[in-house]
């Protein structure tokens, strides 16, 4: 007899994401549409959880809100910065790579890493060594390298690592 996979239900964080970013790409508040975000929200967890294999996992849920709030600030205020920067004097660019070595191995927190400093304007990352020791990140400016490169490590490493405990 064939065994029929159980659906899985999303988990409260993974529904309220589905949720507010349906409800914030369609910016419709009618009954109609909250519903639908419910039914989407439960339904392609559902659907798609059969194809995905256990990974990490977010241990602490209050310091990824807290991840993304700084994140988004970060976003915001380097924005006015680049935007300073190239509408200035350009000849005052300081462009550059960086080598910055990482103290987590697991993929899903790397990608989040760099994909933060990459959604963070001003700085790109560029290439991940092969074994996963160092991401390289290009800069539109660079003062002091060794400060770019602790302010990364604290501002986003350290904290993906208490998220996942990795």
């Amino acid at each position: 007899m064939a065994t029929r996979k159980k659906m899985k239900r999303p988990s409260f964080f993974n529904f309220i994401f589905l949720f507010v970013i349906w409800i914030l790409l369609t910016g419709s508040y009618s009954m109609a549409n909250i519903l639908l975000a419910v039914v989407l929200s439960i339904g392609i967890p559902a659907v798609v959880g059969g194809f995905q294999r256990e990974g990490m996992r977010v241990k602490k849920h209050r310091k990824a809100f807290k991840y993304f709030l700084i994140m988004l600030s970060d976003i915001v205020v380097s924005n006015f910065t680049v935007a300073k920067q190239v509408l200035g004097k350009t000849s005052k660019l300081k462009p550059g790579f960086i080598a910055i070595p990482l103290d987590m191995a697991e993929p899903l927190p790397i990608t989040l890493l760099a994909s933060t400093i990459s959604l963070t304007p001003g700085t790109v990352s560029t290439e991940l060594s092969a074994d996963r020791k160092v991401l390289y990140v290009h800069a539109l400016h660079i003062e002091d390298e060794q400060a770019l490169i602790n302010l990364i490590k604290t501002r986003y490493e350290a904290p993906l690592k208490e998220i996942f405990q990795c």
